[in-house]
C-alpha cells in the first residue's frame, strides 16, 4: 500500500501572513486567544500550536506588539534555544477575553474555504484509478464472483456513488470496507476551516487516521515545516460507517452554542474518502429523503451547509458514497432517485460451489477438520428445505456454532451430521405462535 501523498497535493507551506489568506483580526485574535488558554511564551511553541512556520509565527507577534496586545518579557528563556519570551499585555488580555467571548476556538489557524476547495480538487477521489490487481488483493479475504469485480471497478475508479443491494449477510459490509483498503493512499485533511470569519473543525480523531506524525521538536520543524502546510494533517483516505443511526440532521453543521464553533458533518469529514451508508431503510428517515438530501452533491461536487444565522455557503462534496441495502431498489427509491445513483450493483448469494469453498477456507481458518458425511449432510438435508438459499454469513456462523458446543462438551474441534444439526437449529428460528 502507498503510504505517500503524491507531490502534486501537498499544500504549500504560507511564507506571509498574507498568504495564509486569513484577515490579519482573525489570525491576531486567535494568537491572543491561543497564548491565553495555553500560557505559550515562545515563537518556537506558538508557531507549533498555530501550525504555522517560524518566520510567519513570529510576523504574527510582531504585529500584535506593534499593538501593544503582547510585550517582550525581556529576558532570554534559559533553554537550548535562548528564545525570547512573550506575554499578553493587559490590554491583550483584555482582547483575548473579548475574543473569547465570541468563539472559543484557539490553536491551528484554520484555512479558508476557498483554498480548502483548491486542496479538494488537487487529491480528489475522482482522481484515484484502482486496478483489478489492487481490488483483488484487498478482498482476497472474500471468495466473490468473477463477474462482481467487473462492475465493482469502474464503479470505484470512477469516484461516483454506488448502490449495493441483495439478500443481508452476503457481505455488501465486507465489500465497502475492500474499497476502502483498495483505495489505500493518503491525503491532506484540514484541522480547521473558516468561512465568513466562522471557524468549523474538520480533522477528527476517530475519523481520521494519521499517516505522519507531527514533529515536535522545534528545530526539526524549522527544517520540515516548507515541506507542506501544516495547518493540516496527513491521513489515510477517510471512511465514514454509518447505518441504521443515521438522520437528516447528521448531515448538517454541528454548533456548539457554549463554545460557539461549528464541527464539519460527517460527509465533510468523509472528503476524498468514501461515505458507507450501510442498512439503507432501517433509519428512522425515509431512504428517498435521504437520496434527495444528497442529489445536489452527487450531481454537482458540491454540498450546501448553513451558519446559526441562516447564510448558506457551498462546501466541496468530493466523497466515493456507497449505499448498501437488503431491499430491492425499486421498494425503497423512485426512478428519479434511482438515475442518480451511478451505479448499482447486486450482491448476491454465493452459489453451491464458492459456498463450500468458503466453508473449507473457514474451517481451514478456524482449525476446525472438515467431514465428508458432514458437508453432505448439510447440503442434501438442510439447505433443499430452504430452496438451496446459501449466504455467505452461514459457514462462519456454523462452524462457530460447532466450535462452541464442542468447547462446552469437552472434545476436540470436529464436525458431524449431529453438531451440524445443533448449530443449524441456532440459524433459524422455528415459525411459531408464542402464547403470552
Amino acid at each position: 500500500m502507498n503510504m505517500q501523498a503524491s507531490p502534486v497535493m501537498q499544500p504549500p507551506a504560507p511564507r506571509t501572513m498574507e498568504e495564509t489568506g486569513l484577515t490579519v483580526v482573525m489570525m491576531r485574535d486567535i494568537l491572543l486567544k491561543t497564548m491565553f488558554r495555553r500560557n505559550l511564551e515562545e515563537v518556537s511553541e506558538l508557531s507549533v500550536t498555530l501550525c504555522l512556520p517560524v518566520n510567519v509565527t513570529q510576523e504574527l507577534v510582531d504585529l500584535a506588539r506593534g499593538q501593544k496586545l503582547v510585550e517582550a518579557t525581556g529576558t532570554l528563556h534559559a533553554n537550548s534555544s535562548g528564545e525570547m519570551g512573550y506575554q499578553l499585555s493587559d490590554a491583550g488580555k483584555s482582547r483575548a477575553l473579548d475574543a473569547l467571548s465570541q468563539s472559543e476556538y484557539y490553536g491551528a489557524m484554520p484555512i479558508p474555504m476557498d483554498d480548502y476547495a483548491k486542496q479538494v480538487k488537487r487529491q480528489s477521489i475522482r482522481n484515484i484509478q484502482v486496478t483489478r490487481d489492487q481490488l483483488t488483493g484487498a478482498m482476497g479475504h472474500l471468495i466473490l464472483p468473477d463477474d462482481l469485480l467487473d462492475h465493482l471497478g469502474p464503479a470505484v475508479s470512477a469516484g461516483r456513488s454506488i448502490l449495493m443491494y441483495g439478500p443481508p449477510g452476503n457481505g455488501k459490509s465486507s465489500i465497502s470496507n475492500g474499497i476502502r483498503d483498495a483505495i489505500g493512499d493518503n491525503i491532506f485533511v484540514p484541522r480547521a476551516i473558516e468561512y465568513s470569519g466562522q471557524v468549523i473543525t474538520v480533522y477528527d480523531p476517530i475519523v481520521h487516521n494519521i499517516a505522519e506524525e507531527l514533529v515536535d521538536d522545534p528545530n526539526s520543524l524549522r527544517r520540515t515545516s516548507n515541506r507542506y502546510d501544516r495547518r493540516y494533517v496527513l491521513c489515510e483516505r477517510p471512511t465514514v460507517v454509518t447505518g441504521g443511526e443515521l438522520t437528516l440532521d447528521m448531515l448538517d453543521l454541528v454548533y456548539n452554542p457554549t463554545s460557539r464553533t461549528y464541527q464539519a458533518p460527517l460527509q465533510l469529514k468523509s472528503t476524498g474518502g468514501i461515505f458507507i451508508v450501510d442498512d439503507l431503510g432501517r433509519q428512522s428517515t425515509p431512504p428517498q429523503a435521504l437520496i434527495n438530501r444528497w442529489i445536489v452533491p452527487l450531481e454537482e461536487g458540491k454540498d450546501i451547509l448553513a451558519l446559526q444565522s441562516g447564510e448558506k455557503f457551498e462546501t466541496p462534496f468530493d466523497t466515493l458514497v456507497i449505499f448498501s441495502t437488503n431491499f430491492h431498489p425499486n421498494e425503497i427509491f423512485d426512478k428519479a432517485a434511482l438515475r442518480r445513483i451511478f451505479f448499482k450493483i447486486k450482491i448476491d448469494g454465493p452459489s453451491q460451489e464458492d459456498f463450500l469453498k468458503i466453508f473449507a477456507m473457514v474451517a481451514r481458518k478456524k482449525k476446525m477438520p472438515l467431514d465428508e458425511d458432514a458437508l453432505l449432510h448439510l447440503i442434501k438435508k438442510k439447505y433443499p428445505p430452504i430452496d438451496n438459499v446459501y449466504a455467505n454469513y452461514q459457514p462462519v456462523f456454523l462452524i462457530d456454532q460447532m466450535i462452541a458446543i464442542c468447547d462446552f462438551e469437552g472434545i476436540p474441534k470436529q464436525m458431524n451430521p449431529d453438531l451440524i444439526d445443533r448449530a443449524w437449529a441456532n440459524m433459524f428460528v422455528k415459525e411459531e405462535v408464542i402464547l403470552h
